[in-house]
């Protein structure tokens, strides 16, 4: 809404959310004019263009929450609702229809907040065109051939490339182009694949029409289930050609059998060889997620594909996954069964609609699954899409066009004299009030420097802001006299304390580290009262240019000292995502210097214990595998461990009884 004024990039300012709220009443429908049945709903901007579509069971329910205080609602639709001026509905007359309209206006308008999945990139496919007079098996990247059956996707070009030809010589059928075949045919000379032997089509003159059309329904029956009796029967009729003394064709179809066999070696076996499901892994945070797709035929794992997410708006995990199904499944045809890490809402109008594309019929049935090989499979699935939102989000950090445009779009956003071309992240972890740590990471010119990575112990007991406030004095402590000598650290004997700068000049001493110049921006994880805290910590020190800000975890907004609202930054945005990056970091190196803490803390409790050595202590953390459920055993249970016997076990118990049980990681 251009009437709102919004004050700054993206900032809500003080009484504009009323002012949002009461622009929104005047366009908004009366509840009693949405009717409650099945229907599909589109956001039009002030332009009229369509922003977002979605479906609904019920169309009342549905809207109405959109239509609440907008303080109460997520910031994503929050900012959808602001960018809305009229809404309108279709009722249909199920569940499923209301998913083909909602899919069909997807494709057609194209809406900004709706998910939009980028396949990371394009992938080949095997394709058999069998509505040619003499089908040709190809390498393609087009889905949309007429006829065609596809096979794939496969990862690499040269993979699809490998199978075809070890496929061809075992099912000999035409690989030449069209126009190469047509002129073969006119002519009667052989094409010039079919001349040295890489091409068996009707134009080599080996074969007629209806024994190829024979060959590639062999073909296809083969690659579409891997049924390992063909090889059975190959053997067999070898052995009979052997038998016969027709060596020649011996040896012909020992080469075919060998052909098949290596194409089954490079499909990995997974689940029974009946099995025919596609296997979804789904990795995400609150900007992005990624989507890996297993084709499992035959029990193998016959093609890999994934995506990438832009989270608009606030999506659950459900929700997801049935976008991602329709993507999925835009071109190809589904599987008869398909594993998800979590069910939609509508599911089962999602197995109708999905089934209605399957071309011989036969239900789809979309499932979790929790334990057995199917979850194993879907656990491979997850953790390669973890993988790719990594090298997703490493690859965009390293574009030096988006960091300077991520650098410049935060100056603006928070108002700051020039680009932060150091940033500095702090976020503090405990377990339980206990092991108090803290972190600091460093990103110079957007990327991260590592070697300027600090890590804080805080001793005693000290809440999150008290623990902010030691810390930031601690580092702030350095800025006008870099050369003040700390104490020195001596990481070989494990010093917890590593945020004291490292004397470069002193004679006699260990190389002291520095935290080079002062940043352009202090970032905290955190919201209102983080900021808050570390703003009061530069006011006590006299400092007073170098800006903070806080990154609150649920809703990605920024938060900026003595403000009443939060700064909002578009969810696509660079700016966004590089904060979100460094917060991270900051989050994970603060866990794992906690982690480490604690182990270190347990292995000294327990090599206080007489009679229990490192061996011994190595031995008793494997076997329980945490150091929770070492604390929650009982003595007969310790004593069973190798090496453990009841008079240690009881010391063990002892020496662990304060600690019964371990808290939730902060």
């Amino acid at each position: 809404m251009a009437s709102l004024g919004i004050a700054g990039p993206g900032r809500i300012a003080m009484g504009e959310g009323d002012l949002a709220h009461r622009a929104a009443r005047d366009w908004r429908p009366k509840p009693s004019d949405i009717p409650t049945q099945p229907g599909v709903y589109r956001f039009r901007g002030a332009n009229g263009r369509v922003i977002y579509v979605g479906k609904a069971i019920n169309l009342r329910a549905r809207l109405g929450n959109y239509f609440q205080p907008l303080r109460s609602l997520h910031q994503r639709t929050r900012r959808m609702v602001m960018t809305a001026t009229s809404v309108e509905w279709t009722v249909v007359a199920s569940d499923v229809e209301a998913l083909q309209l909602e899919y069909t206006w997807i494709k057609e308008f194209d809406p900004p907040f709706n998910v939009k999945f980028r396949d990371d990139k394009s992938y080949p496919y095997m394709a058999v065109t069998l509505a040619d007079e003499a089908p040709r098996v190809m390498v393609t990247r087009n889905h949309r051939i007429p006829g065609a059956r596809y096979f794939g996707p496969y990862p690499k070009m040269w993979a699809v490339r490998e199978t075809i030809d070890l496929m061809t010589k075992a099912f000999p059928i035409r690989t030449c182009s069209d126009s190469s075949y047509q002129r073969a045919m006119q002519t009667g000379r052989p094409c010039f694949p079919g001349q040295i032997g890489r091409c068996g089509g009707p134009c080599s003159q080996t074969v007629t029409i209806q024994e190829h059309r024979e060959i590639v329904d062999q073909f296809v029956a083969f690659m579409a289930s891997h049924d390992t009796s063909v090889i059975t029967h190959l053997k067999r009729a070898m052995n009979e050609a052997a038998a016969a003394f027709e060596y020649e064709e011996a040896a012909r179809l020992r080469d075919r059998i060998q052909a098949l066999e290596n194409v089954l070696e490079k499909s990995a076996v997974v689940l029974p060889e009946s099995a025919e499901a596609d296997v979804f892994g789904v990795e995400e945070d609150e900007l992005a997620a990624a989507i890996q797709q297993f084709v499992v035929r035959g029990g193998r794992i016959r093609g890999v594909r994934s995506w990438v997410v832009d989270k608009e708006l606030d999506l659950t995990t459900g929700e997801l996954v049935e976008q991602m199904l329709e993507t999925a499944y835009e071109t190809d045809v589904p599987p008869r069964e398909i594993i998800v890490p979590a069910l939609p809402e509508d599911a089962s109008a999602l197995e109708t609609w999905l089934s209605g594309m399957r071309p011989r019929g036969g239900a789809v049935t979309i499932r979790t699954a929790q334990r057995g090989d199917k979850a194993r499979v879907m656990d491979n699935a997850r953790l390669n899409a973890k993988q790719a939102l990594i090298l997703y989000k490493n690859r965009r950090s390293a574009d030096y066009v988006a960091r300077t445009e991520a650098l410049n779009d935060i100056q603006v956003a928070l108002g700051l004299p020039e680009a932060p071309l150091r940033m500095e992240c702090y976020d503090v972890s405990h377990l339980g009030g206990t092991n108090i740590v803290a972190s600091m990471v460093v990103f110079e010119d957007g990327l991260p420097k590592k070697s300027a990575y600090r890590k804080f112990a805080i001793p005693g007991y000290a809440d999150d802001l008290e623990s902010l406030h030691q810390v930031l004095g601690r580092r702030l402590a350095h800025l006008e006299d870099e050369d003040i000598s700390g104490v020195e650290e001596d990481v070989a004997a494990g010093d917890d304390d590593d945020d004291a700068p490292l004397d470069e000049d002193a004679p006699g001493q260990r190389r002291r580290r520095r935290f080079a110049y002062r940043p352009g921006l202090i970032l905290v994880d955190g919201g209102q009262p983080q900021v808050e805290a570390a703003a009061r910590t530069l006011e006590e020190l006299g400092i007073h240019d170098i800006p903070v800000a806080g990154i609150a975890k649920r809703l990605e907004e920024i938060w900026l000292p003595g403000q009443d609202f939060p700064v909002i930054l578009p969810r696509n945005s660079e700016a966004l995502f590089m904060i979100q990056r460094i917060r991270d970091e900051a989050h994970r190196f603060a866990i794992t210097f906690q982690r480490q803490k604690r182990k270190n803390d347990i292995g000294s409790q327990l090599s206080q214990v007489p009679g229990l050595g490192p061996a011994r202590v190595k031995t008793l953390l494997k076997h329980f595998g945490s150091v929770k459920r070492l604390r929650a055993a009982g003595r007969d249970e310790i004593a069973q461990v190798k090496g453990i016997g009841p008079v240690l076990a009881e010391s063990i118990v002892a020496r662990l009884a304060p600690d019964t049980a371990e808290p939730a990681e902060d």
